[in-house]
């Protein structure tokens, strides 16, 4: 005789699960496709989030999203080679209401994120390859230590007003950019008591420290520029005026492919060169450049611009006539998107940058 089968399947059925994950736990909802199932914290680990969805709804499909954090991809990673198809969401992106903002806590922002994912309110971010996570990685870690290296030389100027130690004049364009023989002087500066000695002596020895760190990844960056998989895209990016092998690779790494962007509104979007707008019924308000950006891609290429501006007759000429008509920074940031599209172009269509083209 025929027995009754007694086994459930979720098959053609969507799993919904949004992570509101910390270093500790993970905060977790579960919705079906019609109802919430349940919210629940538990350990940070794919695979036993994996298990509780088979066990509970087996052989339907997992679709899961977490908040762009701390651990970065790898959650990702851990997640979709545990069968669950994750996706990683900007945390402004998520539809928020007022009570949500004022009332937050782990399990509402798992709730939205679960209820997003399965109103399709969510845009996915792109991901990267681990190669270009861990190069973009390296270039943020550069910038880092020259910014620590920065912080240190005005700790040190500072300790010297404060202590009334005067720079010799011979040297004081020499203290500007820091030369060798400035810092020979500095290890020679007597104080009254040792204690201010030992206090120059640290902020000498770190900041040496971090410009020996920096010296070491400034040469396998060299190396690596010259490595097959970069050379040909980092050599078309120096072509360009106000870009060396710095800012070439940081743009390589923090966009990954340029040809993600459909078109150059989006990659201005991206990098953060529109302006924010306020419109209410007839009126409508243009204000400054959004505060949403990627800031190392942003401030590199407003750099670049200067020296583009100041190189290229085309950009030079343009920037007279913005001149005119607006203040400075305004007028670099045109130049900027300008240069930005030119950049678009050399990448795309793997050509030299043309000088003099409006």
């Amino acid at each position: 005789m025929q027995t009754k089968s007694t086994k459930i399947s979720f098959e053609g059925q969507k799993i919904f699960i949004g992570i509101d994950h910390h270093l500790k736990s993970w905060t977790v909802t579960i919705y079906t496709e019609e109802l919430m199932h349940k919210k629940m914290s538990m350990e940070p680990d794919a695979e036993k989030l994996a298990k509780y969805l088979e066990r509970h709804f087996p052989n339907a499909e997992y679709l899961s999203a977490y908040e762009a954090g701390f651990s970065g991809f790898s959650t990702h990673r851990k997640l979709i080679a545990a069968g669950i198809n994750n996706i990683v969401v900007n945390p402004a992106d998520i539809p928020t209401t007022n009570k949500q903002i004022v009332q937050k806590d782990d399990k509402r922002d798992s709730n939205k994120i679960a209820k997003g994912l399965r109103n399709q309110d969510l845009e996915a971010i792109y991901i990267p390859s681990r190669s270009f996570e861990e190069l973009r990685s390296l270039m943020r870690y550069r910038r880092t230590l020259v910014k620590d290296i920065s912080r240190n030389k005005t700790r040190i100027k500072m300790f010297l007003y404060r202590n009334g130690v005067d720079i010799p004049e011979k040297l004081y364009s020499a203290s500007k950019y820091w030369s060798s023989a400035f810092t020979n002087w500095l290890k020679t500066v007597k104080l009254t008591t040792n204690y201010g000695h030992i206090e120059l002596e640290n902020l000498l020895e770190n900041t040496e420290k971090l410009r020996v760190s920096l010296l070491y990844v400034t040469k396998e960056l060299r190396k690596l520029s010259r490595h097959t998989a970069w050379k040909k895209q980092v050599d078309l990016l120096c072509t360009i005026p106000g870009v060396g092998m710095i800012t070439a690779l940081t743009f390589l790494s923090e966009l990954f492919t340029i040809k993600r962007f459909k078109n150059l509104d989006r990659l201005c979007s991206y990098i953060g060169l529109v302006p924010s707008t306020n419109s209410s019924g007839e009126k409508e308000r243009t204000g400054n450049i959004t505060k949403r950006c990627n800031n190392h891609l942003r401030s590199i290429l407003t750099e670049s611009a200067w020296i583009a501006a100041r190189n290229d007759p085309a950009l030079s000429l343009k920037y007279n006539e913005l001149k005119k008509r607006m203040k400075g920074n305004q007028a670099i940031i045109r130049i900027a998107k300008k240069l930005l599209n030119r950049i678009r172009f050399v990448l795309i269509n793997e050509v030299e940058y043309q000088y003099a083209i409006k």
